[in-house]
């Protein structure tokens, strides 16, 4: 009986790393591969078809992408199918495919961000051809966006899910790349987000993660293509995705919706009004900063001031009772002074977000910042790291201490766990219950007890 017999269906594996977005992209190509007649499995040793779904955002993440391809071709000889394939696709084959075919004979197939909703039809040809040397599918500029017919398998837990808004990115940050593997910027009609939406809260989903490259700009380049002179609703930046808002909140159902990747530039107080509004929306924003000091705004081409993102700051909580506000930075850029870190200490010690993370630099092959003078030597990058994140675990634990006493809405994940609106999947903490709840569920629990990220509760 052969593999891709009626009785026995091929199967198809996924290993996906990275980000967010590229987990939609890998759910895409289950879809289209079950659609295709595949079956889904979770074991790499007894799929026919294996894909590793890569990352190429910083050098550790090439590297594990690497590694993972690698991993595949030893299990692959060593495991149930010698002669399963190997198909590598995501943001490290888009870019470097041209280079990995003849690095990585072990591949049988590259695939880019465009063939995604092709998936199917590609495993179907890579198996059932014999194997005649590396096949380089990757087109050389992405233009696929996904919508609601694109069939998906969704790899996220069954109260969560994420959904992709629009795909690219328009912004000239000099540290990354991203523009140069996934394109510019294009935005998914709002009914087929919409209607993804209602269909994932049919389906029992409790929170919906809303995520793109910049998911402030959503919609903007669909007004800028329309002919003929701009007549928005509203002329502030950010009303296309007050629009998209809107809809949601006639969705009917439990549910929280989360804003991921949001930029300084592009807020709005019609915006920041509308999420207020909206009971749907959790009271979370993930707003990635990467620096402050005006010099590194100016070098790492971040499109705003420190004045206006203090002033923004402000407004946020202002505007949003409740608010937990998420960034991240960047230390070690080319040309940061011990006068551009501190600065930066001071402004975490004074802003006090409630959600923080911190990166060292990566010298990304093709950005401005790989080819600017005075690069930061790694020890040094690794000791600023260390001090920053020493600093917002002190203000975490404050922050986290000040809920004791609260009761919160959490969405439970396990019997014992949970999250907060403030806590977004695998990047924020948790609450550990001292009581059982029901997975997939929202409960109100007594927080009793913190950890630096975590807090700890019982359901009421």
């Amino acid at each position: 009986m052969t593999a891709d017999s009626p009785q026995q269906p091929p199967l198809v594996g996924m290993i996906s790393l990275g980000c967010a977005k590229n987990l939609v992209d890998a759910e895409i190509m289950l879809g289209s591969a079950r659609s295709q007649g595949f079956e889904i499995t979770a074991d790499p040793s007894v799929a026919d078809v294996l894909v590793v779904n890569t990352c190429g955002f910083i050098d550790s993440a090439k590297q594990e992408s690497i590694d993972a391809i690698l991993e595949a071709h030893r299990q692959r000889s060593e495991g149930l199918k010698p002669d399963a394939r190997i198909v590598v696709s995501g943001c490290l084959s888009q870019r470097y495919s041209t280079e990995l075919v003849a690095e990585l004979p072990e591949v049988d197939a590259f695939i880019g961000l465009d063939q995604v909703a092709e998936a199917g039809p590609i495993f179907r040809k890579v198996l059932d051809a014999p194997r005649a040397g590396v096949l380089d599918l990757v087109t050389a500029k992405s233009r696929y966006i996904p919508d609601f017919a694109t069939p998906r398998f969704r790899l996220t837990p069954g109260h969560s899910a994420y959904v992709k808004i629009a795909e690219g990115c328009n912004h000239p940050c000099s540290f990354c790349v991203i523009p140069q593997m996934r394109g510019r910027h294009r935005s998914r009609p709002v009914d087929s987000i919409v209607r993804e939406i209602r269909s994932l809260v049919a389906e029992g989903v409790k929170e919906i993660n809303l995520i793109s490259q910049d998911t402030t700009y959503y919609g903007m380049d669909l007004w800028e293509s329309k002919p003929g002179p701009r007549q928005p609703v509203d002329s502030s930046r950010g009303t296309s995705l007050v629009h998209l808002l809107d809809e949601i909140a006639g969705i009917g159902g439990e549910f929280w919706v989360r804003l991921l990747y949001t930029h300084p530039a592009h807020w709005s107080d019609e915006l920041i009004a509308a999420i207020a509004r909206n009971p749907h929306v959790a009271r979370y924003v993930d707003m990635p900063l990467q620096h402050i000091h005006p010099e590194m705004l100016r070098l790492m081409r971040r499109e705003t001031s420190r004045e206006h993102i203090e002033d923004l700051i402000a407004r946020l909580r202002r505007g949003i009772p409740g608010l937990g506000l998420r960034t991240t930075f960047i230390v070690g850029f080319p040309g940061e002074t011990e006068e551009h870190f501190e600065s930066l200490l001071a402004f975490i010690e004074a802003t006090r977000f409630e959600r923080l993370g911190v990166f060292n630099y990566s010298q990304e092959d093709g950005s401005r910042a790989a080819k600017m003078d005075n690069q930061v030597p790694a020890r040094i990058k690794n000791r600023r790291h260390r001090q920053a994140m020493a600093l917002q675990q002190k203000i975490a634990l404050e922050t986290a201490r000040a809920s004791i006493g609260q009761t919160l809405r959490v969405l439970v994940e396990s019997p014992t766990s949970g999250r907060t609106a403030h806590d977004a999947p695998d990047v924020d903490g948790k609450v550990f219950l001292t009581t059982p709840a029901t997975p997939g569920s929202f409960a109100h629990v007594h927080i009793s007890g913190a950890r630096t990220y975590d807090l700890v509760g019982s359901v009421v």
